[in-house]
């Protein structure tokens, strides 16, 4: 038996079911989602079917390739990111989709630099202590982790792509937790982290994101029970917390035309980016009740195996790498679904494999890629780990 195909029959199949059982569900519901968009829907489904032929190809060939290889390009990619993002940020200023194009080819630079920072992040919490004593100190540990978050953080802030730069958020606690930060240390931080949300809203917002502070105010007057205007800044929070709403066990049917009362067929749900940021509340609208459970214990599973992975990871790397795909997964999902459900303002946070974004669809893959690699050497020892179990994170 040869070296590749022992470690495709070592991959780990839950994970694939679920990330490809959501890729097509993903497929279905663009395909109604993007109907009213000039291409329409059936265009928007088929190019969304090429990026997840492509993203296959991508999360296979980093399945079977060690994950620790992929440390050396940590660098580099955070390097690239962060330049790019300096590079890009008078484009990036007043782009409501916060995108790039080069070459005919559209993406965000925020979601590279999430990719990349994880990357980065999983390999000098292992290494760096081996490089140096002073690295191993949770107070310097704690340092570097905060040094290489808040640089793209800022980034993607002063971009104006305030949900995306919140990502890093989750992300940095997933790392630090993972990791093996004391927990006083985490509980410090996240004590200085809710004193300076006050400074957050009232002085940092406004000025690097004005419209993010508005729709923050808006979801706090629709808590407080004020008028709201429904045809201005209230329309999207609205009509598509209307259409999850009143979706039902069975919801509309899929394609649902106006003779069911589809708000979608009526583009009543933001027809321009339903296909991208408001695709849930199609997809409630249309599939009900049983379809929304159906794709969050999809969502689920995919996020627990990612954590079992992690469990099992032979080192520190594995461990970090897998928990910070994990946290940025449900972090999306969480976010995503809140802003359609009224538990959350609304932001411009695409459903991780679902949402039309084929650049996007490429990053997820190739994350998970990541996370199954982790699994498949899981029992591959190196010359610096032979004698040397891997535990769980043992805090102070």
């Amino acid at each position: 038996m040869t070296p590749l195909l022992k470690k495709l029959l070592r991959v780990n199949w839950l994970l694939v079911l679920a990330m490809f059982g959501i890729l097509l569900f993903g497929v279905f519901a663009i395909e109604s989602a993007a109907r009213h968009l000039g291409q329409g829907g059936e265009w928007f489904a088929n190019r969304q079917k090429v990026w997840i032929l492509l993203g296959a190809a991508v999360y296979f060939t980093t399945a079977i390739i060690d994950y620790r290889i992929f440390k050396y390009l940590g660098i580099p990619m955070y390097i690239g990111g962060v330049g790019l993002m300096i590079a890009a940020l008078p484009s990036l200023l007043g782009n409501e989709v916060h995108q790039l194009s080069v070459g005919g080819i559209s993406f965000q630079p925020a979601q590279f630099m999430v990719v990349a920072g994880i990357i980065l992040l999983s390999f000098f919490v292992q290494d760096l202590p081996r490089w140096h004593q002073i690295f191993k100190i949770p107070l310097v540990k704690v340092a570097v982790i905060i040094l290489l978050t808040v640089v793209p953080f800022t980034l993607v802030a002063m971009a104006g792509d305030m949900g995306s730069a919140l990502m890093w958020v989750p992300v940095t606690a997933a790392v630090m937790l993972v990791g093996g930060v004391p927990y006083r240390y985490l509980t410090f931080f996240s004590l200085i982290g809710v004193m300076l949300l006050p400074y957050v809203y009232y002085v940092a917002m406004p000025k690097v994101s004005k419209r993010g502070a508005e729709r923050i105010e808006l979801f706090v007057d629709s808590k407080q029970g004020r008028d709201l205007d429904i045809q201005g800044d209230a329309y999207a929070q609205h009509y598509v917390t209307l259409a999850v709403g009143k979706s039902g066990y069975k919801g509309a049917g899929h394609n649902a035309g106006e003779e069911r009362g589809s708000l979608h067929a009526n583009k009543y749900i933001p027809w321009k980016t339903a296909h991208n940021d408001f695709i849930f509340a199609v997809i409630a609208e249309e599939q009900g009740f049983r379809g929304t459970m159906l794709l969050v214990t999809a969502f689920g599973l995919l996020i627990i195996t990612c954590i079992h992975v992690a469990y099992y990871s032979r080192d520190m790397a594995g461990q970090v790498l897998a928990g910070g795909v994990a946290s940025l997964f449900g972090a999306h999902v969480f976010q995503n679904i809140g802003m359609c459900v009224e538990l959350l303002p609304i932001t411009g946070i695409p459903l991780p494999l679902v949402s039309y974004s084929g650049t996007f669809v490429l990053m997820c893959m190739f994350m998970l890629g990541l996370v199954q690699s982790v699994w498949v050497h899981k029992d591959t020892v190196t010359p610096e780990l032979e004698d040397k179990p891997v535990k769980m994170s043992v805090r102070e």
